[in-house]
């Protein structure tokens, strides 16, 4: 007897929604991503729910998770998703033209840097390519995420990703106010730390981030302590310019208040360095039209010098 294979109806119906909505953890901003309402989108996950069969999210009145179905069912439809838009896109670019929405994802103190000129620049030579930038210091899978491509420090990258240099290496140091170091006095040695007020950073698997400093030939990690843990670069430099304790942060994201003197370098001898960062795609992956132009216009603008000047290099 012959099966019957027939797709249902509107299969694929709330799917990109629901994926908007488990990423963000948020009715409101999937629906300001998507460019429609919160009820507009309540109502597609609703539909979308009574075809599955099961609730897919948790909602309460301030959280938004997803139920043990929904976490399965975003584990196989998120990369599947991202397939099938670059199925999509694959067909519509098969002339080659770049054309189609770019998806980039980089840590958010990176995105002023290359949103001008890099990001403003591109647009302006590839009027078909619409590009969305998401900022965000949590390491994400780009395939499962349905990124094009990413920007992180070499030590994060996957062996697996293809990978461009944007800059040189560069030191993560440990930086302060002159008012603050002259109420509190200058750390000499690592030990000194423990006896100053830090400004911490919580990473993206819910942990605190240790220092690290290079103790003559071994790499050393110390618990530091303070009363203020934020959760992304941009707040660490603010804080550490108001003179509310140390902070270890990545060089070029500091250049030009230690060039004023708003920030002075502290144990700059003991300073990590880091390979730099780089822009990574999916080895995996056919490179579209939009992103073989995007890498090449990265390219162009590093053999300028542009992004040299952009991220100068540690010292």
């Amino acid at each position: 007897m012959k099966k019957n294979y027939t797709i249902p109806r509107n299969l694929l119906d709330g799917v990109e929604a629901f994926l908007r909505v488990a990423d963000r953890k948020s009715f409101r901003e999937a629906a300001d991503d998507l460019g429609v309402s919160p009820s507009a989108i309540s109502q597609t996950i609703r539909q979308l729910e009574e075809r599955v069969g099961v609730p897919l999210f948790i909602r309460t009145t301030r959280s938004v998770g997803l139920t043990e179905a929904g976490s399965l069912f975003h584990a196989q439809a998120a990369p599947a998703w991202a397939m099938l838009i670059s199925a999509w896109e694959g067909a519509r670019s098969i002339g080659g033209r770049p054309a189609g929405l770019l998806r980039l994802n980089m840590p958010r103190s990176v995105v002023p840097i290359l949103i001008e000129p890099i990001i403003a620049d591109f647009c302006d030579r590839y009027p078909d390519v619409d590009v969305e930038v998401t900022g965000e210091d949590a390491l994400v899978d780009l395939a499962a995420s349905g990124h094009d491509a990413g920007i992180r420090v070499g030590e994060l990258l996957e062996a697996d990703m293809i990978s461009v240099r944007l800059s040189p290496p560069f030191r993560f140091i440990i930086v302060a106010t002159p008012d603050y170091l002259n109420a509190h006095g200058r750390p000499q040695s690592p030990a000194d730390l423990k006896a100053h007020s830090c400004i911490r950073q919580r990473i993206s698997n819910g942990s605190v981030m240790p220092w690290r400093l290079i103790d003559g030939s071994r790499s050393v990690e110390i618990a530091v302590t303070g009363r203020v843990i934020v959760n992304e670069n941009t707040a660490v430099v603010a804080l550490a310019k108001r003179g509310l304790g140390l902070a270890q942060i990545s060089e070029p994201l500091v250049v030009d208040e230690i060039a004023s003197g708003a920030l002075e370098v502290v144990l700059g001898p003991l300073s990590p360095s880091s390979p730099g960062l780089f822009l990574h795609y999916p080895g995996h992956a056919q490179v579209l039209p939009k992103l073989r132009a995007f890498i090449d216009h990265v390219k162009a603008a590093l053999a300028t010098g542009m992004l040299d000047r952009l991220i100068p290099p540690g010292g």
